[in-house]
């Protein structure tokens, strides 16, 4: 482990990469959408990293990690690099070590990187915390408009890209996009004063794929002129420490707690054995 973070410590920081989040409900069609747009990326002439977060069984951690096979023509490109992990119940579908794979994998000369989550909903705060570029994909007619806006990904997002139009009628594509350039005037401005754009295609036959990575172009220009980019990426780092001030504290509390365990007491309650045991074996005095 302290190997390992002192090899993260020398690495290079990359100033010129793209962190983009990919997030949308499942069976909206993830997965196929990542491998149009890497290959897409790829006939640019420039090189592009996937990190996939499988989801995972909350009782044995266990993953199907199938992105490979789902991916399985731009798997097989050389300028393309595919690590799929498992979320092992992890808010947001960001495993612990997300982080640390972007780095490596900037270090590596990726200059575009796409994480791809599970898609869990009010959790997708974390990945954002890692990220440039927040896309979000939709599906038409699925009713998840307003409800995107209530768990607030549509308030993180910076694209919506309404994929699988080829598989719904026309008047329920152009409506799902009405609806979302609608919602889209209610949301809070975000702080990179990006004004958030959709844009209609597909995954499955490229629709679309052109356009969204002008967009996304466009997106990475703004953010440069403006500076943003630079201030972000300092927060994401600030982000990263913090947590793992957590991560720190938190392996010295189960430590400590393996070491003098909790005893039950009938004359008190969950949290006064937990106020007990802390005032007892460290230096937090909780009143």
């Amino acid at each position: 482990m302290k190997l390992a973070q002192h090899i993260i410590s020398l690495l290079p920081v990359s100033k010129t990469s793209k962190r983009i989040a990919i997030t949308g409900i499942p069976g909206v069609g993830k997965s196929t959408f990542i491998e149009s747009l890497g290959k897409y990326i790829l006939s640019k002439g420039e090189k592009v990293a996937i990190l996939a977060i499988d989801p995972s069984s909350s009782l044995s951690k266990g993953s199907i990690l199938g992105d490979k096979t789902r991916m399985e023509d731009l798997s097989r490109e050389e300028n393309a690099y595919i690590r799929p992990s498992a979320s092992n119940g992890s808010l947001g579908g960001v495993t612990s070590r997300t982080y640390e794979a972007i780095l490596l994998c900037e270090a590596a000369g990726f200059e575009n990187i796409l994480i791809e989550t599970v898609g869990v909903g009010q959790s997708e705060t974390l990945v954002n915390e890692i990220s440039d570029l927040f896309l979000f994909l939709q599906l038409p007619g699925s009713g998840d408009d307003l409800q995107g806006i209530k768990r607030g990904i549509m308030e993180m997002a910076d694209l919506i890209f309404v994929n699988k139009s080829d598989s719904f009628q026309e008047k329920l594509v152009k409506d799902a996009k009405l609806d979302i350039v609608r919602s889209l005037q209610f949301l809070p401005t975000k702080s990179s004063q990006w004004k958030r754009k959709s844009i209609i295609g597909s995954g499955l036959i490229g629709k679309g794929i052109p356009e969204l990575w002008e967009l996304v172009n466009d997106y990475f220009n703004f953010i440069n002129e403006n500076n943003y980019y630079a201030s972000n990426r300092e927060k994401q780092q600030l982000n990263q420490a913090e947590r793992y001030t957590i991560d720190l504290i938190n392996q010295q509390f189960l430590k400590l707690l393996k070491e003098h365990p909790l005893e039950l007491s009938k004359n008190l309650s969950a949290f006064e054995m937990a106020k007990d045991w802390l005032n007892n074996h460290t230096e937090i005095d909780i009143k």
